[in-house]
């Protein structure tokens, strides 16, 4: 990928951000959101917030200069946990960088806004760290009833693809190319299958 060219003074940079290919919608109406807010570049990933690198933030990151502005939709768009949204705002002040966050008319480049950033990022912690309560609260009393079966793991619903793949003559590590399933995954059921 080329090295992108040093951005013009006080250019509208746009970052989006879904957890999965699944969401395209989502992504849509951010890059739709960013355009609207005047955006003259934007980058966008499809891929979970956990994930332990995020290229096109990275690279987004990397193509700001001193005066321009970093948007994005949400703060959880940007941002892994309030301390990292923190240390993104942070860094970017450092380098003389503006952060809006559109769903909450938030803007750093006011005394307001790096007040408000810091208090929504803690309740919006806060608010997460309720619904997963909630959540690990409804999957055992689930489980309590004998209601929760959990995921099926996805290589085992491609077991049957598998070994006609594999009847076929292709090789382990093609199979698992073509079907999305990790190598160890197609040995695992071939070695099961026989």
């Amino acid at each position: 990928m080329p090295t992108p060219t040093k951005s013009p003074h006080g250019q509208l940079i746009g970052y989006a951000r879904t957890s999965t290919t699944d969401q395209k919608a989502g992504l849509a109406a951010q890059l739709r959101d960013l355009n609207a807010a005047g955006c003259t570049k934007v980058f966008h990933e499809e891929l979970s917030s956990v994930a332990t690198k995020r290229p096109q933030l990275d690279a987004a990151l990397d193509y700001l200069r001193e005066g321009d502005t970093l948007i994005v939709t949400k703060p959880d768009r940007l941002a892994r946990s309030t301390l990292d949204l923190l240390q993104i705002a942070k860094g970017l002040e450092g380098e003389g960088v503006t952060l809006r966050i559109l769903s909450l008319d938030l803007n750093t480049s006011t005394p307001t806004g790096k007040l408000m950033l810091t208090v929504l990022g803690g309740i919006a912690t806060f608010e997460r760290d309720l619904m997963l309560e909630r959540q690990r609260e409804g999957i055992a009393k689930a489980k309590a009833e004998g209601k929760y079966k959990g995921r099926a793991p996805t290589a085992r619903r491609k077991a049957a693809d598998v070994v006609r793949l594999k009847a076929e003559g292709m090789t382990g590590a093609a199979i698992a190319a073509q079907l999305g399933i990790g190598r160890a995954s197609v040995f695992r059921i071939l070695r099961s299958a026989s």
